[in-house]
């Protein structure tokens, strides 16, 4: 494979992956209808940190003992599925009802890390194994001839955060026409609220995920 047939195949499947609703696209939406456009870009960012994150690792090898280890799998799967519920939690039963308001109190760490956009998109990411498990799987698939593995991969993976950040930027942007709906205190408490139910459930399934 040539690297301009790498990059276009990649670029295609990647865009597909990235329009597909998930997660991130219920994170990037709703701290852009509850918190505003900056920190929704914030927590693009986070995101696509995370994406690099799992790409360095998957570069040095770290990716290949998470897919060959069922406790290293289990371990991570749980701490993300921990605090996605946690997060779900906080936003069913305590939404908040005006747009910009810290988010519900929680205790020490934790609290820092849901007050922060950026954390919440960083970890939300890094603390899912299957994105992990995910990139040792894909990303090889589109290695050029003749280029050195890690590297290239690690450039795939960056690719793939671009992609994912100017997707979250069109998500954005097409929230701002309906913000001054969004800021009302009815409309804010039921994006919380469905929004915790989304993560609630994305927690379960992350749980019940094997390998």
């Amino acid at each position: 494979m040539t690297v301009t047939e790498s990059l276009i195949s990649y670029a295609f499947a990647a865009g597909i992956l990235t329009l597909t609703p998930g997660l991130d696209t219920a994170l990037v939406l709703r701290t852009a209808a509850s918190q505003g456009s900056k920190k929704a870009l914030s927590t693009a960012i986070g995101i696509s940190s995370g994406c690099l994150l799992w790409g360095a690792m998957v570069a040095l090898g770290l990716g290949a003992v998470l897919a060959a280890s069922e406790i290293a799998f289990n371990v991570l799967k749980w701490i993300g599925a921990a605090y996605l519920g946690w997060l779900g939690l906080q936003m069913l039963f305590k939404p908040r009802s005006e747009m910009n308001m810290a988010a519900p109190e929680g205790s020490g760490k934790m609290r820092r890390i849901g007050n922060s956009p950026f954390l919440r998109g960083l970890f939300g990411n890094v603390l899912n194994p299957k994105v992990g498990v995910f990139y040792v799987s894909f990303l090889p698939q589109f290695v050029a001839t003749g280029y050195p593995v890690g590297p290239y991969i690690f450039g795939l993976a960056a690719m793939h955060a671009v992609i994912g950040t100017l997707w979250s930027v069109t998500m954005i942007s097409a929230t701002r026409p309906l913000s001054r709906w969004l800021r009302r205190p009815g409309v804010v408490r039921t994006l919380d609220r469905l929004t915790g139910t989304v993560f609630i459930a994305f927690a379960v399934r992350l749980a019940t995920t094997k390998r």
